[in-house]
């Protein structure tokens, strides 16, 4: 069973993904390396989830979501102002922090592309599916939600010689409500590794993975928690992105910067846009992509409307 059709919603600007393909780049010409370029990965803005934590009920609540709004537009303001601008920016799961069917889902799903606008049309934005998006146990109507209003739950895209995959994580951590979406996603995700590995005209520069739940949040033997994957699944996707090659694997869900490299794989947690539960702050994270390499580093938004990403990844990028 393939993934639930959905009618996108085209009264917005944003690019979308359909088919599994992204519409923001497009053409061979992507699938050729063509020299360093950075990109931004932010993850959480969870429109609502600020009040609903002062509150204590973060299963309910989300009533208010102002705070929110204005980190997004402060964001998105101080990406605008870089220069060169990002080849994109991706969001890595929970834009919003009501649940599927829940009362102020709409609203802040609404305001969130309100102040998504605000992007400079040259920066495409990318968008992952997380739990409060489609659900801890999503359905296949709340994966339709999702692909109706944001675009695929699951897709590639070819940017400057670089494969990206982007995953719906939710299937990973509980598909019992959905297991023909998982299998599908399963089937889908081996095509991408196997086609990447055994292709000799068009092999990446590097594989880049895009999900809301980490593999791990320090170590990949750690023991299983809400923030990351279990176990059993997580040993499996890290034995399958090696083997393909993988270089990192960007994620979200923690509301903090956590991760680590393991075997030539980087887990990536950044902290959020919105609601920190660490002590981090409200931020971003830049990734600088290079003929070997990938670097990268979380900057506040209060930094990076200040000053920029740092001097040490633009020059990677005039290397």
């Amino acid at each position: 069973m393939t993934a639930p059709s959905a009618t996108v919603d085209s009264s917005d600007m944003f690019h979308r993904a359909q088919q599994r393909t992204f519409s923001g780049f497009s053409g061979d010409a992507e699938r050729r390396w063509g020299g360093a370029f950075y990109f931004i990965q932010a993850a959480d803005p969870q429109l609502g989830l600020m009040k609903a934590w002062k509150d204590g009920n973060c299963d309910g609540g989300g009533d208010e979501w102002t705070e929110e709004v204005e980190l997004t537009k402060r964001a998105v303001e101080a990406m605008n102002r870089l220069r060169p601008r990002p080849r994109f920016m991706v969001l890595c799961g929970d834009l919003v922090h009501s649940m599927p069917g829940t009362e102020f889902k709409e609203g802040q799903e609404r305001d969130l592309k309100e102040a998504l606008k605000g992007t400079d049309p040259s920066i495409p934005l990318v968008f992952v599916s997380g739990n409060h998006d489609i659900g801890n146990a999503p359905t296949p109507s709340t994966v339709e939600h999702f692909c109706r209003t944001w675009g695929d739950d699951y897709f590639s895209f070819w940017v400057g010689g670089v494969l990206c995959l982007v995953l719906n994580s939710q299937l990973f951590f509980d598909a019992s409500a959905c297991p023909q979406l998982k299998e599908a996603q399963e089937t889908w995700l081996e095509e991408q590794l196997s086609g990447a590995a055994a292709s000799s005209s068009a092999r990446p520069k590097h594989i880049l993975v895009f999900q809301h739940i980490p593999l791990y949040l320090k170590s990949p033997d750690e023991e299983d928690d809400y923030f990351n994957l279990q176990k059993g699944v997580r040993q499996k996707l890290l034995d399958r992105f090696r083997k393909a090659g993988v270089k990192a694997v960007f994620s979200g869900h923690y509301h903090r910067n956590a991760g680590g490299c393991h075997n030539g794989l980087d887990m990536v947690v950044s902290s959020a846009i919105g609601c920190q539960l660490g002590e981090d702050t409200h931020g971003v994270r830049v990734v600088v992509v290079t003929a070997d390499r990938i670097v990268h580093r979380y900057h506040s938004l209060e930094r990076l409307s200040a000053a920029g990403m740092d001097e040490d990844l633009r020059a990677l990028l005039e290397a």
